[in-house]
């Protein structure tokens, strides 16, 4: 207690300082990951799950716009670490910063839930925070790319569709994990701890081999993940399908597994069709989830509370007739 009387002595401007270093911290370390792996795209290195924006839309719905210079500040780390700092390197670093933006700003015009209870929440979060916003980073980056001569037009699209993909994937599968964290208060109940492990090891276990087979079988994943979604909801798909799309992240950069072969505008295309498919089933499956469970338990208390009321009513009147039978004996 005393230690966090003490942080919240702390003078503001310091406290909005060490909030900034905080998230552009965050981001850069989720950059420095999401550069591990990369693909290229004629002639463009790209990242096909790029974690910083997820990093970016989580931090504005928990802390507000106020986390603006912290995300701007991440984004020019990471631009830095890769190359000297150039006209593009700034576009890329303006659009990198007001893509989530625009993403909190839309969230929060549609009265979006950090709770992700609701499947209206999940949509939100797709089609909005990920989809729709992120053509903003996507279009920035490629756009400068072109402008300054980086990049040739002819291959704005397919640069633009790689990196635009990249990006939403990263709203769609880190946002609401790190909302979900932020969120966490206690530990589940012991007596789930086993089925936990279980799903986890039979998780850990299958995966690798289907997302590295030689064989096109990636749909397998997907009874994995609804196992998940119907046992714990977010707590479980999310994580399901991160360790999932890292796994065919590492199989196409690779070139191993069912991407043998292929060109690098079909690994691309396929790649990113599994992730975003994964992503919006774990998303949307555990937002209709945890929201039937939620209606079930309104209509039990709204059911409880009914005969509450109709019990108090009945002995109400058993009160008031028995002084009228004594009267008649």
């Amino acid at each position: 207690m005393a230690a966090v009387v003490g942080i919240a002595g702390w003078p503001r401007p310091l406290v909005r300082v060490l909030e900034t270093l905080l998230v552009a911290g965050c981001y850069y370390a989720a950059g420095r990951l999401g550069l591990l792996r990369n693909l290229v795209v004629e002639g463009a290195v790209v990242a096909p799950m790029w974690p910083p924006t997820g990093v970016a839309v989580a931090c504005l719905l928990i802390l507000g716009p106020r986390c603006v210079p912290g995300i701007a500040l991440g984004a020019l780390l990471v631009v830095m670490s890769l190359s000297p700092l150039r006209p593009s390197a700034l576009g890329i670093v303006a659009g990198n910063t007001a893509a989530p933006v625009c993403a909190y700003l839309m969230l929060r015009a549609v009265g979006f839930r950090t709770d992700l209870s609701r499947v209206r929440d999940g949509l939100a979060l797709v089609f909005l925070g990920a989809l729709t916003a992120m053509l903003v980073s996507a279009g920035t980056g490629a756009g400068m790319a072109v402008l300054t001569g980086e990049l040739a037009t002819d291959r704005f699209w397919l640069v633009w569709l790689t990196w635009w993909a990249g990006d939403a994937v990263g709203v769609i599968l880190v946002t609401p994990l790190l909302l979900l964290l932020y969120r966490v208060r206690r530990p589940p109940p012991r007596t789930r701890w086993g089925e936990a492990a279980t799903m986890a090891l039979v998780v850990g276990v299958l995966v690798p081999p289907i997302t590295h087979s030689p064989v096109s079988v990636q749909f397998l994943v997907f009874p994995l993940l609804i196992w998940s979604a119907l046992r714990f909801q977010l707590a479980g798909s999310l994580p399901c399908a991160l360790y999932a799309s890292v796994m065919s992240s590492i199989a196409a950069t690779d070139r191993s597994g069912s991407f043998t072969g292929l060109t690098d505008v079909e690994v691309v295309v396929k790649l990113q069709a599994f992730n975003g498919a994964m992503g919006l089933t774990a998303l949307l499956l555990s937002a209709v989830i945890t929201e039937q469970r939620n209606t079930r338990r309104s209509v039990e208390r709204a059911c409880q509370e009914l005969v509450e009321a109709l019990q108090h009513l009945s002995a109400g009147e058993s009160a008031r007739k028995r002084p009228l039978g004594e009267e008649d004996r």
